[in-house]
Formats: structure tokens, C-alpha cells, sequence
């Protein structure tokens, strides 16, 4: 079986290498601690958690839990090892952070398959398989590879995101559909403001706490300037944002017959119109307060946010330009992509990257067709979504349910819509892993043969 390459020794990587193996493919997973460092790193350990130690919700029903049940179905090595080593953390899925570690290195440095080198990689050879899971913090020397085989257009070196509210949430009956001047087809959600609501807002942005930026996302001030944090717009004066991103110029209010004061848009951020991003609204309040302030806004005041608003080092590719839902690069057919690196956020949206990249490698390897999740399952939904937005406005999506296609027929009620969208992606997943092309594609266990 031929020798398959994974850069990177973080969660996607370290799933990748394990269903590889699995699949009795000889694997040197390179990852370059201790030999080379990171900011974020505190051990030479692999699949270490420098942020968070939780995975997110277990809830059957809560898109990160749905998520992880579509990883078990699978047979994701981390998903076992996070049970293995759970902390007590209510309906979510949080492990012992060092346990954890410790038992995925323990996995991979006992698995006869593979070999874990401690090594930077400075260069790509596309003539031999190999996926790339670096993730955020990829080496300079690499990123500059990755950027001369992508464009440097093509390749993010930092994120500042914006938050996402639900179609469904937002109030109608305050905000209103419309484009600038009438050019298009009224493709924006507006929410208006008249002078006490915008001035009560910009209060309450500059007052707001911030989350402090660590070393290492501070080494170019210059991005930080040419895309500054609604909050630190708002320092600038009491009405820079009603002459920046909240200018409600060529905008009339269908609701009292006026142009607003100030107004904030919404831009369509799904094929479903599900979802909606807030239009040049990066930022870096506290997520609890974020909200709280975003609430401030008419037509916001019940929003559901998918997605905070956030400021922050992460190198991820332009997915929809570059990859395809199987994580391999469109322009070389033995080149794969796993993790944060894609577009994807979460733990678990790591790991099911690297899954999914090491399944549909072994697969091409082996001549059988590449496998693609039904969009109607969380890994699936999650997939085409990155690889399917717009490229122009990419930005990177963890697991939510606002990405999946809507229930046929449609569920008002809350609770059960998410029970619903539960159950359809557990039975298109099991029904997908059953009968592809009447192949299973978990891998085997206890020395079972696999096709």
C-alpha cells in the first residue's frame, strides 16, 4: 500500500493519520514540536487543545452534537479518546485536556503504521500523496509554499469575522429588505436606526470590554488598521460608524417613509437565506457582552447568532476556490487538506476534516470513488458550505444548523425542528455509510479486511 504523507500533528491531522493506518496505508505524520514551537503550544504533545477543552454541546439535537455523532458513526479515533477521557461539564462534550493529549500520542506512536516524525516541513511534493493540516498557526516557511501554490490571494493570514444571525430571527416588522438606491433585488436586510438608538449603541461599543489579543496575532498592525473592530471605530468619534459601515445613504425606511439615521445591514450568507453576516461589523467584545450590545440594534433585539463576531492569527485557505467536498485541492489530485486550514471551525470540525480527507485519499488510492456526505448531515452541510460560498467574501463557518437545506415540510416549532434536523442527518448518514456503492467505508477493527 502506498506510503501517505500528513503534515501537521494537531486534531485533523492526527485523525487523518489514524483512519490511514486503518486502512493499512504506511503514514509518516510530520509535526515539527518540539523541534520548532508555537505561541499557542505549551507540550510537544499531539492533538494538544490550546484554547478551549470542550468539544461543544452533546445534545442530540445541537448542531456540534449532531456533528459528533456523525464522527462516532464513523469511527473517529478522537471522538473514542474525548469520551475516554470526559470531565464533567454538563450537556457538553469537555475533556481532561492533558489526558487527552496524551492518550491520541499514545494511539498514534503505538499504531504499527505510522511514523511520527518531529520535523518542520519547509516544502510540498505534489508528486506523492500527502495531506496538509497545519492549521492556524502554520509555519512561515510553509505558508509561504502554500501561498505560491494557491496565490497569495487565495491564502488568509488573519480573520476578522463578523457575526451571523438567523433569517428566522431577525424582526421584520423593524427592519426591512433593500438595497442601496434599488440597484438589486433588495439582497440586504437593513436595520435602522434614528439618533437616540444610534448614539445609545456607539455608547455602549466604546464602553465595551475587549478580548485581549495574544503575542503572536499581533505581528502586523497594518491588517489590524485596514480592517479595525467596530469598537475601536466607534473611539474614533461618536460618528465615524454612522459615516463607515452604518451610512444609511440611498436607504428608506418602507416603515416610516424616512432615511434612518444610521442603519446596519445583513448580507445572505447561505444558498438556504438562512443565515445573514453583519455587514463590516468585526469584533472583539466579550462574546456575552457582544451580544447583549447587538441586541441594541431594531430588529436584532431576540437574534439568534450562530457565529460572534471575532479578531484573530488564522491562516485558512479560500476553500470554495481551491478545494473540492472531498478536502482535495482542485488543480492536484494527490494533494488533500484537513482542519482549520479549510475554512472549518471547531474541534470537532477539525476532526471531521481529517476524516474526511484521509477517507477520500485511501479511496482514490485504492481506484474506488470519492466518498461526498449527504448535504443533509452536519460533516455534509459543513463540507459544501465551505467549499460552495461565494469566494469573493469567504469567511470560515463552524457546525450550525443554519447551514443545513430546510425541512421539507417545514417545522415551526423550535424544539422540534432541531429533533428534526437531528434525526434526518442520523438516517442519511447511516443510510450513506451503508450503502455506497454497496462499500463500507468505516474503518475496520480487530484485523477486519476493508474495501
Amino acid at each position: 500500500m502506498q506510503e501517505i504523507t500528513v503534515i501537521g500533528g494537531g486534531l485533523a491531522g492526527t485523525e487523518a493519520a489514524w483512519q490511514l493506518a486503518q486502512r493499512h496505508h504506511r503514514v509518516r505524520l510530520y509535526e515539527m514540536r518540539p523541534q520548532k514551537t508555537t505561541a499557542a503550544h505549551a507540550s510537544d504533545r499531539l492533538a494538544e487543545l490550546v484554547c478551549s477543552n470542550s468539544l461543544g454541546s452533546s445534545l442530540p439535537d445541537r448542531a456540534t452534537g449532531i456533528l459528533q455523532n456523525e464522527m462516532k458513526m464513523l469511527g473517529s479515533l478522537l471522538l473514542r479518546c474525548a469520551e475516554e477521557v470526559a470531565v464533567p461539564a454538563g450537556a457538553a462534550l469537555a475533556v481532561d485536556r492533558t489526558r487527552f493529549a496524551q492518550q491520541v500520542t499514545a494511539r498514534l506512536e503505538s499504531h504499527p503504521k505510522i511514523d511520527i516524525i518531529r520535523q518542520e516541513v519547509t516544502k510540498l511534493d505534489l508528486t506523492r500523496p500527502v495531506i496538509v493540516a497545519t492549521g492556524p498557526l502554520t509555519s512561515p516557511a510553509l505558508t509561504e509554499k502554500i501561498a505560491e501554490l494557491t496565490g497569495e490571494g487565495f491564502l488568509y493570514f488573519y480573520d476578522a469575522i463578523s457575526p451571523i444571525a438567523t433569517a428566522a430571527s431577525i424582526n421584520m416588522s423593524r427592519a426591512f429588505q433593500a438595497s442601496r438606491y434599488g440597484r438589486g433585488g433588495g439582497d440586504y436586510i437593513n436595520c435602522p436606526m434614528n439618533k437616540e438608538q444610534y448614539y445609545r449603541f456607539v455608547h455602549a461599543l466604546q464602553n465595551a470590554e475587549t478580548i485581549p489579543l495574544r503575542d503572536f496575532e499581533r505581528e502586523d498592525p497594518h491588517f489590524f488598521e485596514g480592517c479595525l473592530p467596530i469598537e475601536q471605530l466607534a473611539k474614533r468619534g461618536d460618528d465615524t460608524l454612522a459615516f463607515g459601515p452604518m451610512r444609511p445613504v440611498g436607504l428608506t425606511n418602507p416603515h416610516t417613509g424616512q432615511r434612518p439615521y444610521a442603519v446596519v445591514q445583513l448580507r445572505q450568507d447561505n444558498f438556504a437565506a438562512s443565515l445573514y453576516n453583519m455587514v463590516g461589523f468585526q469584533t472583539n467584545i466579550r462574546w456575552k457582552q457582544q451580544r447583549e450590545i447587538l441586541r441594541l440594534i431594531p430588529g436584532l433585539e431576540e437574534a439568534e447568532f450562530v457565529r460572534m463576531g471575532q479578531m484573530h492569527r488564522n491562516t485558512f485557505l479560500n476553500a470554495p476556490a481551491l478545494l473540492r467536498p472531498t478536502m482535495q485541492f482542485r488543480t492536484h489530485k494527490l494533494l488533500y487538506f484537513g482542519g482549520q486550514l479549510t475554512g472549518v471551525e471547531g474541534y470537532v470540525g477539525n476532526i471531521a476534516t481529517g476524516w474526511l480527507a484521509a477517507v477520500n485519499l485511501s479511496r482514490q488510492l485504492r481506484g474506488l470513488p470519492a466518498w461526498i456526505p449527504p448535504v443533509d448531515t452536519m460533516l455534509g452541510a459543513l463540507c459544501h458550505y465551505v467549499t460552495h460560498s461565494p469566494p469573493d467574501n469567504f469567511q470560515p463557518m463552524k457546525a450550525n444548523l443554519g447551514i443545513l437545506p430546510p425541512l421539507s415540510p417545514p417545522v415551526k416549532n423550535k424544539r422540534q425542528r432541531k429533533q428534526a434536523y437531528a434525526e434526518r442527518a442520523r438516517r442519511s448518514m447511516a443510510a450513506a455509510i451503508e450503502s455506497l456503492d454497496g462499500r463500507f467505508i468505516q474503518a475496520p477493527t480487530h484485523g477486519e479486511p476493508i474495501v
